[in-house]
C-alpha cells in the first residue's frame, strides 16, 4: 500500500480529525454547558436546545484543533501527547488549521442564527480565549497560565444559560467561578506527576518554575475559594438544601484530598498517589456538582 493510499484511508482520516477535537475535554464542556442550559429559568425548544449544545461541542472541538495545530512541535516533546495526529505525522498542519477555523466559524454562525447572538458572541470569545490568549500567549510564557487560562473552560455553562435566557445573571457567573477556581488545583495536581514531561517541552508550569512544595500550597489555597463558590448558590437561595449538602460534602472531600497533596513530599511520579487521587476526584467532583445543581434547579423551578 502506497503512502498516498494510506493517507486517504477513511478510518484513519476520521479518527485523526476526531482526535483533534480532544473528545475527553469536549465531554466535560458538553456536560457543563448542558447543566447550565437545564438550570436556566424559562423554556427552550428541544431542537433549539440540542442545536445550542451541538454548537458548543463543535466550538470546543475547534478550539482543541487550533490548540493542537499551534502546539504540534511542543506535543512531540511530551510522552502524553506525542501520539496525537500532528506530532505523530498522520496529518498535515494546514489541514488541522483549516479544520479548526472552519469548525469555529460554522459553530458560531449556527449558534447566532438558530439560538441567539449573545450565546454566539460568548462562544466566539471562548474559542479566541482558549486558542489565542491561553495557547499562544499564556501557556508558553507564564506559570499562571492555568490560573488565567481557566476562564476558557469556564464559559460553557454561561453559554448554555444564555442560550435559554438571552442574558447572563448571577447564577451562571457563579458556575463560571466554580470552574475557574477548580481549574488550578485540577491541572496542578496533574502537572506535579507530569513535571518531567512539561519540563522537556519547556512549558513553564508552576511545579517547574516554583517547585513542588509551592505548587502543593497553591492547590490548597485555590481549593478554599473554589469550595466557597460551589456552596454560594445555596447560601444565596438559588438552590435547595439538597444541592447545598452535596456541595459541602463534595468540597469537603476535595479539600481533604488537597491536604493530602500538601503533606506529600514525594518527588517522583511513582510516589504521587495523593496527587493522582486528587486529579481523578477533581473530574468526578465537577461532574457530580453540576449534575446535582442542574437537577436541583429543575426540581425547584
Amino acid at each position: 500500500m502506497t503512502q498516498l493510499t494510506q493517507e486517504l484511508e477513511l478510518p484513519a482520516h476520521w479518527r485523526d480529525f476526531w482526535a483533534l477535537t480532544k473528545p475527553r475535554v469536549m465531554s466535560l464542556v458538553v456536560f457543563t454547558s448542558l447543566c447550565g442550559l437545564l438550570a436556566a429559568p424559562g423554556a427552550i425548544h428541544p431542537v433549539i436546545g440540542f442545536t445550542a449544545i451541538l454548537c458548543i461541542a463543535m466550538a470546543a472541538g475547534a478550539a482543541g484543533a487550533l490548540n493542537q495545530w499551534y502546539e504540534a512541535d511542543l506535543d512531540a516533546k511530551m510522552k502524553r501527547t506525542s501520539a496525537r495526529p500532528l506530532p505523530a505525522g498522520r496529518m498535515d498542519r494546514e489541514a488541522a488549521l483549516q479544520f479548526g477555523i472552519g469548525l469555529s466559524a460554522f459553530s458560531v454562525l449556527i449558534m447566532g442564527v438558530a439560538v441567539n447572538w449573545l450565546a454566539a458572541g460568548l462562544l466566539v470569545f471562548s474559542i479566541f480565549f482558549y486558542a489565542v490568549v491561553y495557547t499562544m500567549w499564556l501557556k508558553p510564557n507564564t506559570p499562571q497560565n492555568i490560573v488565567i487560562g481557566g476562564a476558557a473552560g469556564a464559559f460553557p455553562p454561561v453559554i448554555g444559560w444564555a442560550a435559554v435566557t438571552g442574558d447572563v445573571t448571577l447564577v451562571p457567573l457563579l458556575l463560571f467561578a466554580i470552574i475557574f477556581l477548580w481549574t488550578p488545583p485540577h491541572f496542578w495536581s496533574l502537572a506535579l506527576f507530569m513535571k518531567s514531561d512539561y519540563g522537556a517541552a519547556g512549558v513553564p508550569m508552576l511545579p517547574n518554575v516554583a517547585g513542588r512544595r509551592a505548587t502543593r500550597r497553591q492547590i490548597v489555597f485555590y481549593t478554599l475559594p473554589m469550595a466557597g463558590a460551589a456552596i454560594a448558590p445555596f447560601v444565596l437561595g438559588e438552590t435547595s438544601a439538597i444541592y447545598g449538602g452535596a456541595a459541602i460534602l463534595l468540597s469537603g472531600i476535595f479539600f481533604l484530598l488537597a491536604i493530602d497533596v500538601w503533606r506529600n513530599e514525594a518527588t517522583q511520579a511513582s510516589g504521587m498517589k495523593a496527587e493522582k487521587r486528587l486529579f481523578s476526584f477533581s473530574i468526578l467532583y465537577l461532574f457530580l456538582l453540576f449534575a446535582v445543581f442542574a437537577a436541583d434547579r429543575m426540581l425547584i423551578a
